[in-house]
Formats: C-alpha cells, structure tokens, sequence
C-alpha cells in the first residue's frame, strides 16, 4: 500500500486503486503531522516558482549564463555590471494578490439603479457649477475704475492677466459661450460697455509701457514687441486678449464699435504680426470687413490690411500674394449687383485693391495674366458656341467690373516694364465684349466698356480706338423718330448693362443716348487734347457730327452735338496753329514727346473746357451718391453735360467764345401754367437730376 501510495494516481490500475483506501495525494496522514507540517513550511518547486517574481527568474537565467556561455558572462562584466547586480526582491506574491477580486468588507444596498445615476450625475453637474459660481468674480464698474487708475500709473503683469481675464469673459457673452471658464463674469451691459471702451483706450499704451517698447519715430524702420526681453513672460496674456478682440470684431453688428474695435487694432498690429495664428484669423476678419462693411468700416479694415501687408516678417513673406488673391475673390463676390448705393462701395474696391497690386507687381503680373486669360476664355466660348448661357457668362456684371479692375491697375501702376505686355490682351478683350452682340439693348454695356478703354487709354499713352464704337451709334438710331412712350424718370446708364423692349421705345432712352454721347466723345479728346496728331484724329468725328447735325431735326439732340463739334473744332485749330510753327519733323519722337509736353503743361481750349466741365460733374454725382435730389429746370433732353451753356453767364467762364456767351441765358422760372404746356412736349420741363455716371 506503501508503495501504491506513492503512485500516481493516473498510473494506477482499478484494483489497485480500490486498495488504497481512496486516500488522495493532498491528504496528510495524521501520524506524519509534524513532518507534513515542515514540508508545507518548505514549498515545493511549483510553488516556488510560482512565488518567485520575475526579477528572480531573471537572476537565475544570468547565474547559470556564467556556465553555459563564460566569455559572454565575462563580457556583461566588464561593460554593463549593473544588469548583474539588480535586486531580485519584488512584489511578485502582491502582484498575485492583485489580479484576483476582493471583495469589500461592507456591501450596499441595492437601490433603482438608473433612477440613482441621474441624481449622482445631475448632483456632479450642481457641485460644479456651484465650485465654478464660487470661483468667478463679478466685475464691477468700481473694479474697472480701480484697474484703470492702476494701468495709468503703473502696468504690471499681473494687472494686464487680471484685464485679460475680465475681457475674455466680456467677449464670451457676446457668442453665448457659457462653457468657457472665466475667473470673472461680466453680467451687466454697462459693465460690458465700460470694460471694452476701457480696453480699446487704455490697453495699447499700457502694453508700450510694460514691454517698454519706445515709440516709431521711423516708419519704416519699425520694432517688433517680440523684441522686448519681457515678450516672453507676458505672451499668453498677449495672445488671449488679441483672440478676443478677434472674436469680439467677428460678433458686433453696430457700425460705430466697428470702427472703434478697428481703430483699436490697427494700433496692435504690430502685436499680431508677432503672432501668426492670431493674425491669420484677423486677416479673415478684416476681409470681412473690407468687401462688405460699412463706409468707415472698409477704410479702416483696408488700411490694417495695407499695413499687415507692408510689414517685412518671416510667416508673412508670400501675404502680398495671397493678399491680392484673397481680395480678389471678396470683389468678384461683392460686385454680382449694382446699384446707385453699392456702385461708390465697388469703386472703393477697385481702388484699394490696386494699391495693393502696387506693392509686388510681379506677383500682379501673375494674377492679371491669370484672370485676364480667364476673361478671354469666357469670351471666346461665347464666341464659338454662340448660347444664351455662354452669352450671359460675359455680359454680367462681375465679368464687367473684373474689366474695369484690370484696366485701372493697369493704368494706376504705369509706366511699369513687368505689366506693359498685358495692355494689347487687355483691349482686345474689352472690343471682344463690345462687338459680342452689337444691339440697342446692350448700348450700356456698351458704354462701360469704352469708358475702360479711355481709362487705359488715357494713362498708359496707347491708343485704343474708342471713337468708332461711339459714332456708329448716331447712324443706328433715329433721332428724328417721335419716341412711343413717355418715360417719368431718365434711364441711369451707371447702373444697367442691357435694356428691355419697352425702355428702347422711351423718351428716355434717346435722351440718355446724347447724354452718354457727349460724356464719353468728350472724355476720349480730352485724353488726345495734346497730341500733336489731334486734328488727323479728330477729323472723322467732325465729319460724322456734321452729318448727324444736317440730319436731326431735334433742337434738344442738336445743340449739344453742336457744341461738342464747336470744342473739337477749336482744339484741332490750336493745335494746327502751333504745329506750323514746329520746326522739327514727325520722325523725330524726342523732339515730339517734349513738344506734346509743353503743350500739355500751357493747356488747350479743350483741357480748360473739361477741367470747368469736370469740376459741375463731380459736385453733381456728389449729390447723387448722398441721395440728395434737387429739381433744377434744364431744357427738355438737353443732357447733363450740357448744362454749362445755360450757366456761363453765371460762371463767367474765361475759355468760352463770345458766340457762345451771346446764345447762353439764365434759365427764369415758370409759372404753373407754363409747366402745364411744358409737360405736354415743348422746351422746357421739370425734371429730377440724375446722373449718367458717378465714375
């Protein structure tokens, strides 16, 4: 049995098992106590190695290292002894203890669950929100005059973190941000009124006296605050209170803080340019502003943008580029529309954005060829496909404007070597958009395009020819033909690009017709006025006027045109006169340009006559773009333009010719039946000024 015993079990055969009395091999015979009971105290190789951590197991691999392989042995000797001599003491058994469950002395009680979740989650939630109650101070109006008397007399930054803060909780009820954690809390609008006007005065000359930084005496050599040793300790306060006057622009509506909070940030850009991520989200807010702000607002926001610009830093290289880009694309999307109210806005843009191309124009170059190139092809695919949808992608609005754009960049930067080759592709797009769909209802649009061309004629000394697109329009419409409507007001050309069926049948329209006529044939010499070929160039319009004016039956679409041909007349004989008494020849460009000069720069009858005629022009689109409407009693369809003949008694114009003055009279005041006959077709009637243009 003895040695049955000592068996195992699994070789055991069943007979042999039944003799072992079923005794199993954990039992312990209570005669071996005492000898059981030491070998428990001594645990078996299982056991022990279960109870060995794995530090132990370590040590023991690298003992017997020492006799399987002794150079390596040797070698972990000499170079790394401090994997030999580790502690092998460890927590191996608490590590066991560990990854078995214990159960907690007490248990709870069971309750409803999701019911308990709830209370615990809402209970978090007020525990929260009352720590953080506790936590935030309420600013109030005795604070703010305390940390304003403290920054007058002495910033520190301590004073600035504690500004920051309130103005951070300020801007955050602005977006509705409850969630953000303040120290203070702004609750009152006086408070939040006081607090921001206080920040917009104060904050900038204090940030100049805690970074002691020293005023620009030189513009242009200008010093960053980064280069302050106490940047450094004050930045994160600096980039949170620049985040909030972000923030604070992007959220405000009235125009008035508008235009404060942007005064306020054009005085810290040297701030955001010290930091870029700020001032890549300025620069989103201020294209904003820009291309859809109100009048003060885009001045302000365009010379933060032109100041940002002009700042020579490292992350800011390329923003001349992107500037023009960004702008670009914020002027095509603002000018879809046109109206008396939008077209000085759109003007605004154009002008800007060209000083603005006037800062890198090789970068200029790559856009306008780009852009001008996307015009072309937009073109030629109405040319070529010849649909209304091809059609109305060149005769809109923004294709016209990008036109006009271009030509006043051209014209502003001139003379300039890099942007010369782009003038011919230029016009020759301009005359494409003319001859598309040469009709009456496009006469507008018409208008506009050579009034570009004389623009880009005019600056960069090219001629362009302008006056053929013009004068046709005498033979294609019938002056003498009685109109079928009558219209109440005169047609604004400013503003429309096409007219309808209805407006082609007007009074109006012809009316308009002369009106433009005369601006545009008036404008284009005006440009010619001192060039020495000016009565080679002015000899088809004189023998066109004079068959329209043998032709017209109208009085009031004669007199005007006889005008006109009366100040081309005169010119051409001026400057025939002093061409006689040249004593180089034409080949010689020198001597002709000096000449030309001269001529220039002593004036002409023309140049006089425009310069009177330019200054009654301006003071009119004035009136029209302020809204103000006068009724002034002017000749039936006598145009705008025209009327310096009925005031040159009045204005005693020097250049005017004694015939002239004898055929000009005062315009006198009608009686009520005089207008009852007036309005019913004779000389003269009442009408309301409006303008052709206001360019």
């Amino acid at each position: 049995n003895c040695c049955l015993s000592c068996r195992k079990l699994e070789d055991l055969s069943v007979d042999e098992f039944l003799l072992t009395g079923f005794e199993s091999e954990d039992e312990t015979p209570k005669q071996n106590g005492l000898k059981k009971k030491t070998d428990q105290n001594s645990p078996s190789p299982k056991k022990a190695q279960k109870c060995k951590g794995k530090a132990s197991q370590h040590k023991e691999q690298l003992s017997r290292l020492q006799s399987k392989d002794p150079e390596f042995y040797k070698f972990l000797q000499e170079n790394d002894q401090a994997l030999l001599n580790f502690d092998d003491t460890d927590s191996s058994e608490d590590e066991d203890e560990r990854e078995y469950h214990k159960l907690p002395s007490t248990l709870e009680e069971a309750s409803s669950g999701e019911e308990d979740d709830d209370d615990d989650e809402e209970g978090a939630k007020t525990s929260k929100k009352s720590k953080k109650a506790a936590d935030t101070v309420k600013v109030t109006d005795k604070m703010i005059e305390e940390w304003k008397a403290a920054m007058k007399k002495e910033p520190t930054a301590h004073l600035f973190r504690e500004v920051t803060q309130a103005f951070k909780a300020a801007v955050a009820t602005t977006k509705g941000e409850g969630g953000v954690q303040c120290r203070y809390k702004v609750a009152d609008s006086s408070v939040f009124n006081a607090l921001v006007l206080f920040c917009i005065k104060d904050i900038h000359g204090a940030l100049q006296r805690m970074l002691n930084l020293k005023p620009e005496k030189d513009q242009k050599k200008s010093v960053l605050p980064s280069s302050s040793p106490r940047w450094q300790k004050n930045q994160i306060d600096i980039k949170m209170y620049l985040g909030g006057v972000v923030q604070l622009l992007s959220s405000l509506t009235e125009a008035t803080v508008i235009s404060a909070v942007l005064k306020h940030t054009n005085q810290l850009i040297p701030y955001y340019l010290c930091l870029p991520k700020q001032c890549r989200h300025l620069i989103k807010q201020l294209m904003k502003q820009w291309s859809t702000g109100e009048e003060t607002s885009r001045v302000l926001a365009f010379l933060a943008l032109n100041k940002i610009c002009r700042k020579p830093v490292s992350h800011l290289v390329s923003t001349p580029r992107c500037f023009c880009f960004q702008m670009y694309i914020s002027y095509v999307q603002n000018c879809k529309f046109t109206s008396p109210n939008v077209l000085p806005m759109i003007n605004f843009m154009q002008r800007t954005l060209t000083e603005m191309y006037a800062l890198d124009t090789q970068a200029t170059y790559q856009h306008a060829f780009i852009y001008i190139r996307q015009l072309a092809i937009h073109l030629r695919n109405a040319m070529t496909m010849k649909k209304k949808e091809t059609y109305q992608s060149v005769y809109n609005w923004q294709y016209i404007h990008c036109l006009y754009l271009w030509c006043r960049v051209l014209s502003t930067l001139h003379p300039s070597d890099v942007l010369q080759p782009l003038i011919y592709p230029l016009c020759q797009v301009i005359i494409g958009t003319i001859k598309l769909v040469p009709t009456a209802r496009y006469y507008p649009l018409r208008m506009h395009c050579c009034r570009a061309l004389t623009l880009l004629s005019g600056s960069t000394n090219t001629f362009v020819p302008v006056l053929p697109f013009l004068l046709e329009i005498f033979q294609q419409i019938d002056f003498n033909k009685k109109p079928g409507r009558m219209s109440k007001k005169p047609i604004n050309f400013a503003v429309i690009l096409k007219l309808n069926k209805i407006n082609l049948m007007e009074k109006a329209y012809k009316d308009g017709m002369i009106d433009q006529l005369y601006d545009l044939i008036l404008e284009y010499f005006h440009t010619q006025a001192s060039s020495i070929g000016f009565p080679e160039l002015a000899l088809p319009t004189i023998i066109q006027l004079k068959a329209f004016l043998k032709e017209c039956k109208v009085a009031n679409y004669s007199k005007p045109v006889r005008q006109l041909l009366e100040k081309i007349q005169e010119n051409s004989s001026h400057i025939t006169g002093r061409r006689q008494k040249a004593t180089f020849g034409v080949a010689d460009g020198t001597a002709v340009a000096a000449w030309e000069k001269q001529i220039q720069e002593e004036g002409t009858p023309l140049s006089k006559y425009y310069s009177q005629w330019r200054k009654l022009r301006e003071k009119e689109i004035q009136l029209e773009i302020s809204g103000k409407e006068r009724v002034i009693i002017k000749p039936k369809n006598l145009p705008v333009f025209a009327l310096l003949s009925h005031y040159e008694s009045l204005l005693a114009f020097s250049f005017m010719n004694e015939g002239d003055k004898k055929a000009s009279k005062a315009p006198q005041p009608l009686s009520s039946s005089a207008l009852i006959k007036l309005a019913e077709g004779e000389e003269d009637v009442i009408e309301d000024l409006e303008l052709s243009d206001d360019d």
